[in-house]
């Protein structure tokens, strides 16, 4: 069989790649031997794997390193253009725990095969044969470069992964999905020190945060602690039993007054095993009795659909702070750090204050945010309540795309033990869209104390559930008509 020659169009071809001069360079010219390195190096960087296909190396090697790239290339590409148009596919694509999987091991991986072409790319450069300055400087630029990109890939890599760790742990479980609400997706934020054997644990902070499905404008209503006799809503197992309004209990072994924060002893720490016959699904959920019963009641004070709570343990809200680089607050008046000791009748506070929280503006810390929000001793629980949501506002300004990115294995940790919720993993996306579009107005809040008109020993739940109504549906106006 006899094989044909090659055509003149092919031999013409080999015969420029042979005549390249990166391909087949004048090693006796170590001025051009020394940019050819430098090129070489520039081309690892910019398009990993031309250098092999060029200069004649491993073009195996050279070809996978380019379709990487350009694979790599092809994925930056698409992540900013759904970011600009697609935002919500995106979210749902990268909180997928198989896609963050697959990111994670993508990124270790081209970080490998970066590191294998540069030190091939090295050897193509052929050292000895450059200049003697050129000779220690390409090896130590093409070393560093890599190690910074290549330390750029690992990076990405591990925040794939504590974004897999976060979701998994945050969202682990999690309540149905349901639409919104009068237009709005309503809710309940709790605050408390948890630990293990806390039966004892009471809810510090209660509010409900009310975000315009539409719009992202947000409304946060400061329910008190202390606040009595809360009805609860008219599906509500806990409406049976207290049809009259929430009501305090004596006994030996466990009571309770009727106030707020003592729901939970009523639902679940007083009633053992009970409290899972009155919300039987509040397990599966990621819920609990107690805050199911809390639940209710904000409902039925308030007059609005609550599917969903977020439980942030003040153990873990110093680190959240401290994660996000800290907070910008104008404090108005000097509080203390620390608390009396039990059964302390003195009046000076210096006693037992362990340290000042100074009036003017003060970039804190989480561990003075912690006692800002906590402070209760030299003033009262209506300023608690408002300096907790000063406190609110401040991280939501703190989470900040560039933030988040710098910080996020940090961010991603503190968040694993701060919060608990029932928040549905599918809604993820929408609830990030909202959330950067309330980042861009202004948040009202709404505090259930006498200064709006609520009495805090006989509250008129009637006007609280009216006043809920005009803040979240204000009466449109219409226009005078023209005679």
């Amino acid at each position: 069989m006899t094989v044909a020659a090659p055509s003149a169009a092919i031999r013409s071809g080999r015969r420029l790649i042979e005549t390249r001069p990166l391909r087949n360079p004048d090693a006796a010219d170590p001025a051009f031997m020394g940019r050819r390195g430098w090129w070489l190096v520039a081309m690892n960087v910019l398009v990993p794997g031309s250098a092999q296909v060029l200069a004649g190396g491993n073009r195996r090697l050279g070809r996978f390193g380019l379709v990487a790239t350009l694979l790599s290339w092809f994925l930056v590409v698409l992540a900013v253009v759904s970011a600009l148009f697609w935002r919500s596919v995106l979210i749902s694509v990268v909180t997928n725990w198989f896609v963050l999987t697959l990111l994670q091991v993508l990124f270790v991986a081209y970080a490998l095969l970066w590191i294998v072409l540069t030190f091939d790319t090295l050897r193509l450069v052929r050292l000895v044969k450059v200049p003697s300055a050129s000779r220690l400087a390409i090896p130590v630029v093409a070393l560093i470069i890599v190690g910074l990109l290549g330390g750029g890939a690992g990076y990405a890599a591990t925040v794939a992964g504590s974004s897999k760790g976060a979701i998994d742990d945050i969202f682990g479980q999690s309540g149905p999905s349901v639409e919104p609400s009068d237009g709005y997706y309503n809710i309940l934020l709790l605050g408390a020190d948890s630990g293990d054997g806390r039966d004892s644990m009471r809810f510090d902070s209660i509010s409900v945060v009310s975000v315009n499905a539409t719009t992202g404008a947000t409304t946060i209503f400061g329910i008190p602690r202390e606040l009595p006799n809360a009805p609860f809503s008219e599906d509500s197992p806990m409406q049976a039993l207290y049809p009259d309004g929430f009501e305090g209990h004596s006994s030996s072994s466990c009571g309770w007054n009727g106030w707020m924060n003592h729901i939970r002893y009523a639902a679940e720490v007083c009633r053992d095993d009970e409290g899972a016959e009155l919300y039987p699904d509040a397990a599966a959920h990621g819920s609990a009795p107690g805050i199911e019963g809390t639940k209710d009641a904000a409902e039925g004070i308030l007059g609005i659909e609550i599917p969903y709570y977020i439980f942030i343990d003040m153990n873990g809200f110093a680190a959240m702070i401290d994660a996000l680089g800290g907070v910008d607050i104008n404090v108005t008046e000097r509080l203390p750090k620390g608390g009396p000791p039990e059964g302390w009748t003195g009046t000076d506070v210096n006693e037992w204050a362990i340290g000042w929280i100074e009036p003017g503006q003060q970039h804190m810390n989480g561990d003075t945010a912690q006692w800002y929000a906590r402070s209760r001793y030299t003033t009262s629980d209506w300023d608690r309540m408002q300096r907790q949501r000063e406190l609110q506002v401040a991280i939501l300004d703190q989470f900040t795309p560039e933030n988040v990115l710098t910080r996020f294995n940090d961010i991603a940790s503190a968040g694993t033990v701060l919060v608990d919720t029932d928040l549905p993993r599918d809604k993820l996306s929408e609830f990030f869209d909202l959330m950067v579009k309330a980042k861009e107005l202004p948040v009202t809040s709404i505090e259930l104390v006498p200064e709006n008109g609520v009495d805090e020993f006989e509250p008129d739940y009637a006007f609280i559930r009216d006043l809920a109504q005009q803040t979240l549906h204000p009466p449109t106006q219409t226009p005078t008509p023209t005679p």
